[in-house]
């Protein structure tokens, strides 16, 4: 069992995190923010895959404005974010934003920054301080110090200004593309202050590549209890952040939501298209929302026993499969009927697995 770290809660929208509550899943929408319908359906399509809060970049005033519309029908919470421009945060507050994601460093002169958090202040609106190990300001870059170092550095001025305001409705991210700085710069910040943090690897890459490197930082923060809220960052549909977040999460045993799917990789015995099959079940599957663990294995020979953890499972066989539940063959299905006799069977059973 994981003993997660202790920090304070805060609230976005209606999403709680840190403290005791569950580390949630975010993602971040890639339309023009100032395009409110696009923006609208693809948060409507994170929501719909398990996205609890999504991030909207916020370039000028016209993305300040779409806000209104889009805070106002979205699903789930939103958070701005903003770089340099006080004004926009400013916008994106008085337009109904759940939270915004500026470095309070960042945005000039000191009576801007306190406008800002009077704003935030006044409307229950958290702050993310949000560190790029590639952009970090001169002051730091130029220290002789490790990068995790100088990230956290960055993060502590930013996080003195808010706290000399008294601003304490924050949470933190400390990302780089590099997976060992990001570790090193989570491990450290979480010895210096109680803050919940934001979780993620930046600029991960492509599917494959990103899920790898996420995987590798985030689930090595998450086992040693860091991680409040987490974002797998790909390039990719967003969508697929959401999926693989979860992914990560339930690896660890930190969240249930959707099912847990398994399947064993081929082998001289496999009588059946196995990669295909599994690729079919798991999109079949990927939204439905029961804490069940589905297997495609095989072979008849061994797969219903080496799966016998899983709620359903189907064991391929010669241009066929069996279905098992728990271990037990309960029906011998033609391959082309495989999966819709599977679902079939699962939502007949739904009731006993719920």
């Amino acid at each position: 069992m994981i003993n997660r770290r202790k920090s304070k809660q805060i609230q976005i929208g209606n999403i709680k995190i840190g403290g005791d509550a569950p580390i949630s899943v975010q993602s971040m929408c890639n339309t023009d923010t100032r395009d409110v319908a696009k923006t609208l359906d693809q948060i409507g399509e994170l929501a719909a895959a398990g996205c609890e809060i999504a991030r909207l970049a916020v370039l000028n005033k016209d993305a300040a404005s779409a806000i209104k519309d889009i805070a106002a029908k979205s699903p789930i919470p939103l958070v701005a974010d903003i770089h340099f421009d006080y004004r926009l945060a400013l916008t994106c507050i008085q337009n109904g934003i759940h939270a915004l994601r500026i470095n309070p460093g960042n945005i000039g002169r000191r009576e801007h920054t306190v406008k800002v958090v009077e704003s935030a202040k006044s409307h229950g609106i958290p702050i993310r301080i949000g560190i790029n190990g590639g952009s970090l300001e001169k002051e730091f870059a130029e220290l002789d110090v490790p990068l995790h170092e100088k990230m956290v550095l960055s993060a502590m001025r930013h996080l003195e200004i808010l706290e000399d305001l008294n601003f304490y409705d924050t949470k933190i991210s400390l990302k780089s593309s590099d997976v060992l700085t990001t570790i090193e710069a989570y491990k450290l910040i979480a010895q210096k202050v109680d803050y919940p943090l934001h979780v993620g690897v930046t600029e991960a890459g492509t599917l494959k590549s990103g899920l790898i490197k996420s995987s590798v930082g985030i689930g090595s923060l998450l086992s040693q209890g860091i991680g409040d809220t987490i974002r797998v960052s790909l390039t990719e549909n967003p969508v697929e952040e959401v999926h693989a977040g979860y992914g990560i999460l339930k690896s660890l045993g930190l969240r249930k939501k959707g099912i847990n799917f398994v399947s064993c990789p081929t082998c001289g015995r496999t009588q059946i298209d196995l990669i295909k099959l599994a690729k079919q079940v798991e999109e079949r599957f990927k939204n439905l929302d029961i804490p069940i663990t589905i297997a495609v294995m095989g072979c008849p020979v061994n797969g219903p026993g080496e799966a016998r953890h899983a709620d359903f499972g189907i064991a391929g066989a010669i241009n066929e499969g069996y279905i098992f539940k728990k271990g037990e063959i309960i029906a011998r299905v033609p391959e082309a009927d495989l999966i819709n006799s599977l679902e079939n069977i699962i939502m007949k059973s739904y009731s006993s697995v719920k």
